[in-house]
């Protein structure tokens, strides 16, 4: 097998109520796992243990109590350490080597869709008639209809911005992929675009991370799935 693009070594969290006096909340203990090239790993388990959190530290938006998250650096090989939490590192790999496609867009204000979808590309020196070239593309691909493009998705439906969110994350060549529920709010054949796109991206050697409740979807893309249960610090208390 192939080194792993990312390699998970005994990582804690917990969160303190700090309104609630200092009352800690554990969430997860000890999760161990390594993403591999060309491999789709599911984050399974029941609701609660613990399967966001574990995509958002390693994206670097949660902080971690402790253990190691190894990300491959996409500019020169080399094996950095996200969970130490230097905003530097996470600035960095998150540019070049970790793409992200969330629950929710979050987009700039007043920005087009277009605009939205491109920005990644041209923050990573695509010239910008190229890149909304690109994202024009992707767009149609997702169903969003051309007279949308030029709007900002706070207008749109919750299914018009997810499609805008899942193009941004896919416009990209991030050699890892995280992907939190991106088919929850799509029709059937939307859901169906998505899934060969996620397919295209394994077989070009992309790594991918994520949570698919859809179970259809699931069992489609799924090459391995880890029961986060078994590091539910919940559970185990």
């Amino acid at each position: 097998m192939s080194a792993p693009f990312l390699s998970v070594d005994g990582v804690a969290k917990s969160f303190t109520m700090h309104l609630r006096g200092g009352l800690t909340l554990p969430v997860v203990e000890n999760v161990r796992f390594e993403l591999h090239p060309g491999e789709c790993v599911v984050l399974g388990g029941p609701s609660g243990v613990g399967k966001s959190s574990i995509l958002r530290m390693i994206y670097g938006n949660y902080a971690v109590d402790r253990g190691s998250i190894l990300v491959r650096d996409a500019a020169d090989g080399e094996m950095r350490d996200l969970g130490a939490g230097d905003p530097r590192t996470v600035l960095r790999l998150r540019e070049r080597s970790i793409g992200y496609v969330s629950q929710f867009l979050r987009a700039v204000p007043r920005a087009s869709a277009l605009e939205v979808v491109a920005d990644p590309l041209v923050r990573l020196g695509v010239p910008r008639e190229d890149a909304s070239r690109r994202a024009a593309a992707m767009l149609r691909r997702l169903n969003l209809p051309d007279a949308l493009f030029d709007l900002p998705p706070a207008t749109f439906s919750g299914g018009e911005k997810q499609r805008v969110n899942i193009a941004r994350g896919f416009l990209t060549d991030h050699p890892i992929l995280l992907l939190d529920e991106p088919t929850a709010s799509l029709d059937a054949a939307n859901r169906d675009v998505v899934v060969s796109m996620i397919r295209e991206k394994l077989a070009s050697g992309v790594a991918i991370l994520g949570i698919f409740h859809d179970e259809p979807v699931r069992a489609a893309v799924a090459t391995r799935i880890l029961d986060v249960s078994a590091f539910s610090a919940r559970r185990a208390a």
